[in-house]
This record gives C-alpha cells, structure tokens and sequence, in this order.
C-alpha cells in the first residue's frame, strides 16, 4: 500500500505557488532564487539554454522582495518568482545578444525592456538570459555562435525556436516561468516540443519595448510556464498600453486570473479542419481530437486559404527581417549564422511587388478569419506536425511525403500570426514518448477564453507540463 504523496517541493512549485508561499513567510524569495540557481548549475550544463546566469544581481532582487515583505508591504503578485528571458530583451548593464556575434559587440542595455520591467515590478526576480536562433529567425534553436539547446526530454533532440532556451529551461524546471518572443510560432513551437504551456497573446497587447525585433508587424511577447495560472498571473503583469511601442494596444488591462474559477461554462469551441488537419504525424492530429472530446468540441471549422496565409507571412518576415539587417549583411556577411544570412539574403532579394501583394491578402485573411468567431470562441488546432526532431536533421518524413524539417515546424503555427491571434498551445498530458502540443486560438483580445481553457484542461488531467 503506498502513502499518499507529499507536499510539492520547491523545484515542483509553479510561479504563483512561489509567490504564495513568499507572501505568507512560508518560503523566502532568497531561498527561491538560491534554489533556483541551484538548479541551473546542476541541469543547464548539459542543455545549454542560458547565455548569462545573474546570481549576484537575483541573490540582490530577492533580497529586496524578502524586506519588503518583512515590512508589511505589498511584494508583488509574482513576489519573489524566479524568471529568465531570451536574449533579445535588454537586460539594464547587459549586452543585448538576440543569438548573434554582431549584437556581442554592442554597449550594455541602458534600461530593462518593458516586459521585464513589467515582471520586475510584480516582484519576480531576473535570474538569467537564454539562448536562441540568431535574430530570431529559426525554429530550432541550433545557434553556431553559442551552440544548440537541447530538450530536456531527449538530449539528443531539439528544444524548438525561436525561443528554446525559454522551452527548455521551464521543462527542465530550471526556472518556473520565462519570456519569450513569437513572430511565426516562436513562443509556440518549443513550448509544445519541451511540453510546457505557452502563450502569444494579441499582437500589440504586451510591449515589445527594449527587444529586439525580427520582423515589426508580426512580433509578440509573451511568457512559457508550467501552469495555466502562470500564464494567466504573467499576462495580468505584462499586458497593457505603452507609448514606447508604437504598435502597442491603447486598450487598458482586462486581468485575466479572476476568470479563470470560471471554467468553460458558454465558450463555443471547434476544430480546424482543411490544411491544420493534413501534413502533420497521427500523433499530433490526435492530440487535437484528445482535447476536443475533453471539452465536448463537436463542430469543425475551415480557416480559409491557411497554406497561402503561410507563404504571405514567410515573404512578408523574410523582407521586413532583412532591411533590419542591410548594413551588416552588405559589409560583414561572414558574421552571421550562414542558415540566418542566406535567410535574409533572400528575403532581401523579394520584389515590392510580392511584399505589397502579401500584405494585400493579408487584410483579406485577417477579415475571412475575423467572421469566423461570430460564432466560434476557440479553435483547436494542432502546435507542431511532428514531436521534437533530432539536433542536426534536415529533412523527415511525415505521411510518407519527406519535407524540410525546419521550416514545416511552423506549418500550423504561421498562418495565426499572420493576423496577430492570441493562441495557447497546452501540453498533451502522456505516460511516455516526446511531448505534443495543442493550440487554442482565439478572436482578438480574448485571451480569457484561452486562459480558461487551458486551466479547465489542466484541472481534467488532459494537459500537464511536468518537470523533465
């Protein structure tokens, strides 16, 4: 007869639990971090998902929260929280590497990025930096400046990308909650293959202020974590107006964690069918069938014009992200990750004629898939057509049909930011094998929904983001 199991340790404690135990003196926000620290020195070595480990600055944060605490104030809805974020968000007295060798020879950042301000004041304490595809533009997190991360559920596989430190280092437990950045799936695409929890909330709901942008009119900024009310707690800290971004939202915060008791009592859900149903292993369409019946999801919906959504986004990010980069790649080409320069070498080389053409149908897009929430809250799609590939592998076949394995990575995931949709993928709950994501996809400014959701799916056992 076994016992019954104990009380969570701290290495199993997600962000709001943390929180909860240093508001009531039952932790400290310095043993968190100690903790914390402790953990990447014992698992980052062999993952490879931070560029830069804060100790002293972290040990100092913590300490601050553990006084103001000790005085009776109020520490902060994240009160001493552990958090790391990848490194194309400036850090005050940090070089700002966004993965590249160009960015190392650049001056320290002179402030905080809005984000990590935002998180900051919410009392969670900055422990590190985390690795990436250069300039953003990948999805695997293979990086020849400062190497590839590793997932922590098979070393020997990728962690996803362009944020794969972030995925990385929440499934490993490392830190209970990271930022990360989504132009075509980046927050999305290591989150499902590391098995943690992530959101990309509406384009311009989050400031992207103090980051280093990609592509402007498809980046979002949003947080990976091992739980739905970490994602909920982090999205009340971070959403919201500011003037230093020029895309970001005038719409003031909706907070998003009372809503989640709620449950999915009147969210109408269905499940796309056409191009998210096709081209993806059985295993990760059944994923979406799993978490359908879980929630009595019956009708079908077609996104129209997804595959062409795709190719718009691809020319309309390989463009924007290459005039970022003309000066550098005129004059230092060799500098760059050869895959990202060849990259936006191409996008360079795209005609005014294509780029203005894919903008075009992207208002027709953005309206087609606008009328389909009339009646529909949340759609379910799958996140990856496959689980995590092997580091290294160029090409893998799915359905029988051999593909790039890199850019089909991003084959559901591109055609909604195209549109700047809030979407959370969840983590398909599994007894063995790689881990599978779910997206939930919802109308403009519903992330409530989707937070519901998600924890509604946590609660049922259906998704879960254990430790790896």
């Amino acid at each position: 007869m076994t016992g019954s199991p104990g009380p969570p340790t701290l290495a199993e404690l997600d962000a709001v639990g943390i929180a909860e135990a240093v508001r009531s003196r039952r932790l400290t926000a310095r043993d968190a971090v100690e903790a914390t620290l402790g953990r990447i020195a014992a698992r980052d070595g062999a993952l490879n998902s931070f560029t830069a480990v804060l100790a002293d600055a972290a040990r100092r944060d913590a300490d601050a929260v553990d006084t103001r605490v000790a005085r009776g104030e109020d520490p902060g809805l994240l009160a001493g929280v552990p958090f790391a974020v990848k490194n194309l968000f400036d850090v005050k007295g940090l070089t700002t590497l966004a993965g590249s060798r160009i960015h190392a020879e650049r001056p320290p950042a002179a402030r905080d990025a809005a984000a990590v301000a935002a998180l900051r004041r919410a009392g969670a304490v900055l422990v590190g930096t985390l690795n990436m595809d250069e300039y953003a533009f990948g999805f695997t997190t293979e990086n020849s400046h400062y190497g590839a991360t590793r997932n922590p559920h098979d070393r020997e596989r990728v962690a996803g990308g362009s944020s794969g430190g972030s995925g990385a280092a929440v499934g490993a437990g490392m830190v209970p909650l990271a930022l990360g950045s989504d132009t075509n799936g980046s927050i999305r695409v290591p989150a499902a293959l590391c098995g943690v929890f992530g959101l990309k909330p509406t384009y311009g709901r989050v400031s992207r202020a103090g980051t280093a942008l990609f592509a402007g009119s498809f980046d979002h900024v949003g947080p990976l974590s091992r739980s739905a009310r970490d994602l909920a707690a982090a999205f009340d800290a971070l959403q919201g107006p500011d003037a230093a971004d020029p895309v970001a939202s005038r719409r003031p915060p909706e907070p998003s964690r009372r809503e989640l008791a709620r449950g999915i009592a009147g969210i109408r859900f269905a499940v796309a069918d056409g191009h998210f149903a096709r081209g993806g292993e059985p295993g990760a369409l059944a994923a979406v069938r799993t978490v359908a019946d879980a929630l009595g999801a019956r009708g079908v919906v077609t996104i129209p014009e997804a595959h062409r959504a795709r190719a718009a986004a691809m020319i309309i990010t390989s463009a924007e992200g290459a005039q970022l980069h003309l000066a550098d790649l005129r004059t230092r080409p060799d500098a760059f990750d050869p895959l990202t320069r060849d990259r936006f070498l191409a996008g360079a080389l795209i005609p005014a004629a294509a780029y203005v053409a894919a903008q075009r149908f992207r208002a027709w897009y953005r309206a087609r898939v606008a009328a389909l929430f009339d009646g529909i809250d949340v759609i379910l799609a799958p996140t990856t057509p496959y689980p995590a590939p092997r580091i290294g592998q160029e090409r893998i076949t799915v359905a029988g049909v051999e593909v790039p394995m890199r850019s089909t990575l991003g084959l559901y995931t591109q055609p909604l930011s195209f549109i700047g949709l809030p979407v959370i993928t969840v983590p398909l709950a599994r007894r063995s094998g790689l881990p599978l994501g779910v997206q939930l996809v919802g109308a403009p400014f519903r992330e409530s929904f989707l937070l519901r959701t998600a924890h509604y799916l946590e609660a049922a056992g259906v998704v879960a983001a254990p430790i790896a």
